[in-house]
């Protein structure tokens, strides 16, 4: 079941019946949303997060096959995975309160739940990455190419994650700065 769904299964009575009233309708589908992407992301971090736990486990691995000669490569393949999960979890989920300079949108929010959705392709792609790293351990060769490869998925991921806020600005409506 999708995040979004989930958020809207999860409307109690009273929220169903102040969804009639004119004016919070509007309001109310925005926080659904939010919620959403919340919930996305949530399910981003968390995937990508159990990746970057194997990732230690191989370190154990490498020092109890004496392979210690990977060991810095794949400490900064955990440390930069780290850091795009920590982004994810503490991203902005398309807020914009009433004098900001730019109005998020219903257009705006959906655009960047889209955006979240793409990135959830990364975790599958991380996930067999570090079992490419897992095999080369095991074989006891190609351990540094597979971890570069790595190393690489991780910062394109981090790069495209840092674009994320272009999904927000992409069409909204920006207030003239006085």
């Amino acid at each position: 079941m999708s995040p979004r769904r989930k958020v809207e299964e999860s409307l109690g009575g009273l929220e169903k019946f102040l969804k009639k009233i004119p004016g919070y309708k509007g309001y109310k589908e925005k926080e659904l949303r939010r919620e959403s992407d919340k919930l996305l992301r949530t399910q981003l971090a968390a995937g990508l997060d159990e990746q970057r736990q194997r990732l230690q486990e191989l370190q154990v691995q490498l020092l109890n096959e004496a392979q210690i000669e990977f060991l810095d490569d794949l400490e900064r393949a955990v440390m930069k995975l780290q850091i795009l999960v920590d982004r994810i979890r503490t991203a902005a989920y398309g807020y914009a309160g009433l004098f900001d300079a730019v109005k998020v949108k219903e257009k705006e929010l959906d655009a960047l739940y889209d955006f979240d959705s793409q990135m959830l392709d990364y975790t599958e792609q991380m996930a067999a990455q570090v079992d490419k790293v897992t095999s080369a351990i095991g074989a006891k060769e190609g351990v540094g190419v597979a971890i570069a490869e790595l190393v690489l998925l991780v910062e394109q991921a981090g790069q495209t994650f840092g674009r994320r806020r272009d999904a927000i600005l992409q069409g909204a409506d920006e207030l003239p700065v006085a």
